[in-house]
């Protein structure tokens, strides 16, 4: 499971253990079955140096340590009580949103504006029991972008005919919906592709979390192949990999496809996340806690 040319940074390392943490807790392990856990997942880190793997790597390699140390299938989902309601919620502000957009002198832009802000709905970035979901969208309106390729976007969109759409979060995903509908009102005969994980991780979105909210009734929605809390590349199925290649633009949302996908980036893909760490601060040359926008392939 290797990969060319990756590794992770000690900068990561912390991060890192407090997702074990968080996941650990998150199943009720007692106190002897965590540190076992802790134990396979340093070891995991001391047989491979953090070299030819990266940070998704560890947390998937975790996932399916606890699950089968729970006894639980394969396909088990833990954090599927805390999806649920991170859509609930989110979907709970789908009608002041909208209300928000019609109010707008540019209903794509405010749309774009709140999709990237929801991208803080994150379990990946922050502890699950940390994080106030209605606070986050009740000031969704106070956030800022940092970089803004915004003309550059909407001149892609113009000229495109297939819009490949990489999801993220669980909760997100509405916000995404919305943003979806904005550019389906801008651009009618635009075909629009949401791809969303293969399998539980985190509390990244997967088919039927977006069945649950309803994007596939504003787009075709496809698996990626991913069993990651991001999308590498050589790690998807080959169906993606061809959607990858054949769209016209591509729309990768969150930390955690910016993460794998940057190296992998060309003029026509565009990120929208919000940052979230130093370390992505500093690969997007934005502040932490900006909203991002951002063309690839034209800061190398």
């Amino acid at each position: 499971m290797k990969a060319k040319n990756k590794h992770i940074s000690t900068e990561c390392y912390p991060c890192i253990f407090q997702q074990l943490l968080s996941i650990a807790t998150l199943m009720e392990l007692n106190e002897a079955d965590k540190k076992n856990f802790f134990e396979k997942l340093m070891q995991y880190l001391l047989e491979t140096h953090g070299d030819g793997i990266v940070v998704q790597h560890v947390i998937r390699k975790a996932t399916d340590t606890v699950i089968n140390m729970m006894n639980k299938p394969d396909d088990f989902d833990p954090y599927r009580a805390i999806k649920t309601h991170s859509n609930t919620v989110a979907l709970d502000y789908y009608q002041r949103f909208n209300t928000m957009i019609r109010a707008s002198s540019s209903p794509l832009q405010t749309a774009l504006k709140i999709a990237a802000a929801g991208n803080i709905i994150d379990f990946g970035a922050k502890n699950h029991a940390d994080l106030d979901i209605e606070k986050e969208l009740d000031s969704i309106d106070q956030r800022g972008f940092g970089i803004y390729d915004y003309d550059e976007f909407y001149k892609h969109l113009s000229t495109a005919s297939v819009l490949l759409y990489i999801c993220d979060n669980s909760g997100e995903i509405v916000l995404d919906k919305i943003f979806i509908e904005e550019i389906k009102k801008a651009f009618s005969s635009l075909d629009i592709i949401c791809a969303l994980r293969e399998k539980p991780i985190i509390n990244d979105a997967v088919l039927n979390d977006a069945l649950d909210v309803g994007l596939d009734k504003v787009a075709t929605v496809v698996s990626s192949g991913s069993v990651y809390p991001g999308t590498i590349l050589e790690e998807t199925s080959s169906e993606f990999r061809k959607l990858f290649e054949t769209s016209d633009i591509i729309i990768s949302k969150g930390q955690g496809n910016f993460e794998t996908l940057l190296d992998a980036a060309t003029r026509k893909m565009f990120f929208i996340l919000r940052i979230k760490c130093t370390m992505m601060a500093r690969l997007s040359n934005a502040q932490l806690g900006d909203l991002v926008l951002m063309q690839g392939n034209i800061r190398a």
